[in-house]
């Protein structure tokens, strides 16, 4: 049995938090304009490539649209 049998869809889990941070990156915005624990938030959602980030010095980030 291959497991695209098994599984018929994939999702990546997000607490309601994560959620709603998601709505606010539709657009690009820069990092440094999240307060700390919204930063973390879209720390860990760019772990789980949820959330782009671009650059290295002052970077943006985006949502990714899966």
């Amino acid at each position: 049995m291959k497991i695209n049998e098994l599984v018929n869809t994939f999702d990546i889990f997000t607490t309601n938090e994560e959620k709603q941070v998601l709505l606010q990156l539709k657009h690009p915005s820069v990092l440094s304009s999240f307060t700390e624990h919204e930063q973390f938030v879209i720390e860990g959602l760019i772990r789980k490539s949820l959330v782009i980030k671009i650059g290295t010095t002052n970077p943006r980030v985006i949502a990714n649209e899966l």
